[in-house]
């Protein structure tokens, strides 16, 4: 977890990013197209300038919730971090860069990223369950680690379900609420069995609806909603197979399928294997016949 400032409004931002240790002084981190601390990297690098940043292993865990959290540009992180907890986090200054860090945090990693410098990273395995080859990603300088005596260090096993279990609980929670505030009748949203799949549970108000639930949820997150199914109200979105009866008993493929085309999703796809969406709408309950 990176924890860097704005360059231009000082407003904190806390993300994920894989870091690839290649000496004490340096490492090289994947920063993803779209990511904040990537647009942050790429202003300051136009202006010739670095910026620094802290790793965080073991920080405060609603900074490890909201560091996953899909929040706008214009959040403070460390602020909302803040108000999950219902209290303001202690921090400290950092030795080497103008940061402020959670002073509970077991280790902090201090540095600045590179501006105009781009270097070999990987091969590593991602949350996909697929290697990804070498290429060329950002440079960290590392200017100093403080550590607390017997840390404890925090790490997530590449394509566990622990890697993407707080992706999916954000994602569903940022579709949540903005269908929710455009259509009514939406009742629940999560991602199963993966990031990519949402499922929204909704009752039907008119003909039509769930339709534009699907374009909804597309509009909404243009990265992670590759594929979305929606159901009634008597469905279990937590249970893949009552999902699946819904699929298979209240829809038609030849009509109630729509396919989206040429439509990028997520943005590491250099083959467009991930373009395209598909929506299931199930929202059509045989009304005729009551279910057992």
């Amino acid at each position: 977890m990176f924890l860097a400032k704005e360059p231009d409004t000082g407003v904190q931002n806390l993300s994920f990013h894989r870091s690839m240790f290649v000496s004490d002084n340096e490492l090289r981190c994947r920063l993803a197209p779209r990511h904040h601390l990537t647009m942050y990297h790429e202003k300051a690098e136009s202006r010739g300038e670095y910026l620094e940043a802290a790793m965080l292993i073991g920080p405060p865990p609603t900074m490890f919730l909201t560091a996953a959290a899909p929040l706008p540009y214009d959040a403070d992180e460390v602020d909302v971090a803040a108000k999950l907890q219902g209290a303001p986090i202690p921090m400290r200054r950092c030795r080497h860069v103008d940061l402020m860090v959670p002073a509970t945090t077991e280790i902090v990693i201090e540095g600045r990223f590179i501006p105009n410098e781009r270097r070999d990273e990987g091969p590593f395995g991602e949350f996909m369950g697929y290697y990804t080859p070498v290429g060329q990603n950002a440079v960290f300088e590392v200017l100093g680690v403080t550590c607390r005596k017997d840390a404890v260090f925090h790490s997530i096993l590449c394509g566990s379900s622990e890697e993407v279990l707080t992706l999916e609980l954000s994602v569903a929670a940022n579709i949540y609420s903005r269908i929710n505030a455009v259509l009514p009748g939406i009742i629940d949203v999560t991602c199963q069995p993966f990031v990519t799949h949402t499922v929204v549970k909704m009752k039907q108000h008119y003909e039509g609806h769930g339709r534009q639930v699907l374009l909804a949820v597309f509009g909404a997150e243009p990265t992670w909603a590759r594929n979305c199914t929606v159901v009634d109200e008597d469905v279990d979105i937590y249970n893949l197979d009552d999902v699946m009866w819904a699929v298979l008993t209240r829809s038609r493929p030849d009509r109630d399928i729509m396919i989206i085309p040429e439509t990028p999703s997520f943005y590491r796809d250099p083959h467009k294997e991930h373009w395209g969406r598909m929506g299931i709408d199930c929202d059509r309950a045989v009304r005729a016949a009551a279910r057992i």
